[in-house]
């Protein structure tokens, strides 16, 4: 982002909390702002204090990253209210597509593709008994306000679904403040394939084509790449022409991701979108040569988009691997601590993303994402082996990390073939 505004000439400011006080992005920013403790409820969760520090230094704009309260649309509300830019799409439509339900009935009603099951709540557990046995086991109970596969849960038949609807309800209720749930079938061995999709505030909405997500934990991704191997082109197609039709029936502004599911037919599914720029977006600027900060930057001031759909051409092929501070033999757990040393590859074809150097602290209170690497190639297997190389040469000491996993996974028949399912991990496939 810092890097983004720089190109254009804009001042950047920071906002950090106690425990990032010697982060990266604070030595980075022209001006840097504390916003309150350790603990994100107190400083990055907390809407009022970054408005505070937004008015301090003078912000005209507020960029909201990722995770926190990107996806929040109280927050992007307050903050064009407080007279500031939103760099993202307005309100309204991240609170459609937040509410999982109503993007469901939104995403149906606009001709796009869903998973058999509830476009209500179900209210209790011989409600979604009732979807169940309409759609047919197996089905996900997922909370209709989630997202980051929290509060989600696989039941495989009757017996089951009592004790699987008090745990994601319980669930939902801790992580979103409602314990609503509704049920979808649940598809085996599905691809999790996403959209990049942009608009501008005059409606033109075009797609920057696929991202293959489906190496994953516990629903949250850690390997992806585009063009997506193996995909028939009429999915291919289909995923694309449905993912604007979405776009466009919200009315959608700036980056987001339209996400589905592919099942082993090549048919396709809406999951939900992210309103929002993704971790994962390097993969589709190293594919497109485009840069999408640049183009959320100009779309947010009022211009409109830089690139036509007949302008934006896949020119090659892009892998990304994230790099976790997370033990995978103990089930991902997170691994914080110390950075002690941190040596990471270069050359040609090779990109790096990083919130970390040698002597950073990674704190219990974040997410655990150390880094993104990047590779591309003028074909899969050039980039794969730039993969292959870049892995054997990154060093993260002090602390657990995910890259002895990342290597098994690049290095399996099924990832090399390109015979990738979201299921592959619980089915054994990269154990050591």
């Amino acid at each position: 982002m810092f890097r983004a505004c720089r190109q254009l000439g804009l001042k950047t400011v920071a906002v950090f909390s106690e425990a990032d006080r010697g982060a990266l992005h604070v030595r980075d920013a022209d001006e840097a702002v504390a916003i309150g403790g350790a603990p994100a409820r107190e400083s990055y969760l907390n809407a009022e204090r970054i408005l505070a520090a937004a008015r301090h230094a003078r912000a005209d704009a507020i960029h909201p990253g990722y995770g926190f309260l990107s996806e929040n649309w109280r927050f992007a509300d307050a903050v064009h209210r407080a007279g500031l830019e939103f760099i993202g799409p307005r309100p309204e439509a991240i609170r459609k597509m937040g509410d999982k339900i109503e993007a469901r009935r939104l995403m149906a009603a606009a001709g796009v593709p869903v998973l058999p099951g509830s476009f209500e709540p179900v209210a209790d557990v011989g409600g979604a008994e009732a979807v169940a046995r309409d759609v047919g086991f197996p089905v996900f109970l997922k909370a209709a306000a989630g997202g980051g596969g929290i509060g989600m849960a696989r039941v495989d038949k009757p017996t089951d679904l009592a004790g699987a609807f008090a745990m994601a309800t319980r669930r939902a209720q801790a992580a979103f403040g409602t314990g609503a749930l509704y049920v979808e079938r649940y598809l085996e061995r599905p691809r999790h394939v996403e959209i990049q999709v942009f608009g501008d505030s005059s409606g033109q909405i075009v797609h920057l084509y696929e991202r293959e997500c489906s190496i994953q934990r516990r629903h949250q991704k850690l390997v992806e790449e585009s063009p997506a191997p193996n995909l028939p082109p009429p999915s291919k197609t289909g995923l694309a022409t449905a993912a604007v039709a979405g776009a466009r029936a919200i009315g959608y502004t700036n980056a987001g991701t339209m996400e589905f599911l592919v099942d082993e037919g090549g048919g396709f599914y809406f999951l939900e979108m992210n309103t929002r720029l993704q971790v994962e977006h390097p993969v589709t600027e190293e594919v497109t040569g485009l840069d999408l900060v640049v183009a959320q930057l100009r779309v947010a001031s009022g211009e409109p988009l830089p690139w036509s759909q007949s302008e934006i051409v896949q020119r090659r092929v892009a892998i990304e691997c994230r790099v976790y501070a997370e033990d995978p033999s103990k089930g991902f757990l997170p691994s914080p601590g110390t950075v002690q040393r941190l040596d990471l590859p270069s050359g040609e074809g090779i990109r790096i993303e990083s919130g970390v150097e040698a002597g950073s602290t990674v704190s219990v209170h974040y997410d655990s994402l150390l880094l993104k690497l990047i590779t591309h190639g003028a074909t899969r297997q050039e980039a794969l082996e730039r993969m292959v190389d870049a892995l054997d040469r990154c060093v993260v000491e002090g602390l657990r990390t995910t890259i002895p996993f990342l290597r098994r996974v690049v290095a399996s028949d099924e990832f090399k073939a390109g015979r990738v399912h979201t299921q592959l991990l619980e089915q054994g496939a990269f154990n050591a």
